[in-house]
C-alpha cells in the first residue's frame, strides 16, 4: 500500500482553523481536553501568537488532514547572541504513527533552527513514554536533568 505524502509547514496568523485542529489533536493524543479544549483562545489572541517569531507552530498534513504537529519556542539567550528552541508539544494521531511524521516535523524544525542560527533544539520526555524516548534517542543526545514546576505567587 502506498502512503499519502506528508506535507509539513509552519502556520501563520491566517490559519486559525488549522491551529484549532492542532489543539484538538493535542487534546486527543495527550488525553487532556481540559488543557487544549476547555478554554480555547479567541481569534485575536491566536492570530497574534502565530505572528510572533518566538512561537513556532508546525503541522503535518496527510491528504489535507492535520495528522501531527508541534509547538516550539525560540528562546533568545543572554550569555551569547544565540537562541535555543524548545519543543513543548509534539503529537501524531494514533492512526498515522510510525509513518515518519514526527521525524518530518522535527526535520522541518531543524531547518528553521538552522536558518535562525539556533545552537540547539531540546525537548523533554516523560519516563514511561517509550515511543517518544525512542524517537528522541534516535535524533539526539539524552541529558539527565530534573524538571521542576514552580507556581507563580
Amino acid at each position: 500500500m502506498t502512503r499519502a505524502p506528508i506535507a509539513v509547514r509552519q502556520l501563520g496568523p491566517e490559519e486559525l482553523p488549522r491551529a484549532r485542529a492542532l489543539n484538538r489533536l493535542f487534546a486527543q493524543v495527550f488525553d487532556d481536553p481540559d488543557s487544549y479544549q476547555a478554554n480555547p483562545p479567541d481569534d485575536a489572541y491566536l492570530s497574534d501568537l502565530l505572528t510572533r517569531g518566538q512561537v513556532i507552530v508546525l503541522i503535518a498534513e496527510v491528504g489535507g488532514e492535520v495528522t501531527g504537529g508541534l509547538v516550539a519556542y525560540d528562546l533568545p539567550k543572554l550569555e551569547q547572541r544565540r537562541s535555543e528552541i524548545y519543543i513543548y508539544d509534539l503529537a501524531v494521531s494514533a492512526d498515522h504513527r510510525r509513518q515518519g511524521i514526527a521525524t518530518a516535523l522535527i526535520d522541518h524544525l531543524r531547518q528553521i533552527a538552522r536558518t535562525r542560527g539556533a545552537w540547539v533544539i531540546y525537548v523533554q520526555a516523560d519516563h514511561g513514554d517509550d515511543p517518544a524516548i525512542a524517537l528522541y534517542t534516535g535524533l539526539g543526545q539524552c541529558e539527565d536533568v530534573l524538571h521542576f514546576d514552580i507556581a507563580p505567587e
